[in-house]
């Protein structure tokens, strides 16, 4: 088994948080707990743990317990999973995790300066032993047995900037850094007065998200022609990373998004004949 690790300094980012556009600080500090902690700084340090049953969907992935919310989670979580980092305690002085550019370039950009460090405790991987899939309409996403962790996604969109986009990839370090980390998150014009009107998107910008109007991007350049397919492979990795362990597999959505992540990751761990500890 491999040890789980932990940052070896503390990381210190400040944001805008895109949904409640409130101005956040964010630190990162190493820790020998074993998981991940966060903390409010806002609520008297109020600790919250990581808990899939008490995850809500609201255009990103919201922990709300009765300690507080954090919402925007998926694309810190993202990073921290891919550097195999599962002890660390996370503080802010606020509701949700900075949005920085829209990807996780920035959380990988700071981890990789401060490295990492083994701790004594060991950790565990899901292997996952049988195929299922979960079917929306027209969206699915099926998991099947793997000795990897791959991601095969694809998307389609009435819109000629996306159209239909497919991506397939061993989800590794290397991987994730070239071609995931840097994919930023998207919208479309005219659906900000709905978002706005729900409370959502008050942070959004020109600088934190790629946003299209009917024909077109309209603050390009994109970092990857298929920067949108890749952003969504960037959330379902930090969504599956509420299972609590690396996992080995190969994931496939067609269509999804949080919801359909987060029935993913409950089901698995409802259903424990589908996967073993390894």
């Amino acid at each position: 088994m491999a040890p789980k690790t932990t940052i070896r300094e503390e990381i210190s980012l400040s944001g805008i948080g895109i949904h409640s556009g409130r101005s956040i600080n964010l630190t990162l500090k190493p820790s020998s707990a074993g998981e991940i902690i966060l903390r409010r700084k806002d609520l008297g340090n109020s600790e919250i743990r990581i808990d899939s049953k008490k995850i809500k969907i609201k255009r990103s992935s919201l922990l709300d317990t009765k300690k507080g919310k954090i919402q925007t989670l998926e694309h810190l979580l993202a990073a921290l999973y891919v550097f195999g980092i599962d002890s660390i305690e996370i503080e802010l002085d606020g509701e949700e995790i900075p949005i920085m550019d829209g990807s996780a370039l920035a959380f990988v950009q700071t981890i990789r300066e401060v490295g990492q460090s083994s701790l004594p405790q060991e950790k565990k991987t899901i292997r996952i032993l049988k195929s299922y899939t979960i079917q929306e309409n027209e969206a699915s996403l099926s998991f099947y047995p793997d000795s990897d962790f791959k991601i095969s996604y694809s998307i389609e969109f009435d819109h000629p900037a996306i159209k239909r986009q497919e991506l397939s990839l061993p989800i590794n370090l290397k991987n994730f850094i070239k071609e995931i980390a840097p994919a930023r998150t998207f919208g479309f014009l005219n659906e900000v007065p709905h978002l706005l009107k729900e409370g959502l998107a008050l942070g959004g910008s020109l600088e934190n998200a790629i946003v299209l109007d009917e024909e077109r991007v309209i603050n390009g350049p994109l970092h990857y022609p298929d920067e949108f397919v890749r952003h969504k492979i960037l959330d379902l990795i930090g969504d599956l990373s509420l299972l609590g362990s690396p996992v080995l597999g190969h994931f496939k959505a067609h269509r999804a998004g949080h919801v359909l992540h987060l029935k993913a990751v409950r089901f698995i761990l409802n259903n424990p004949e589908f996967w073993t500890y390894v």
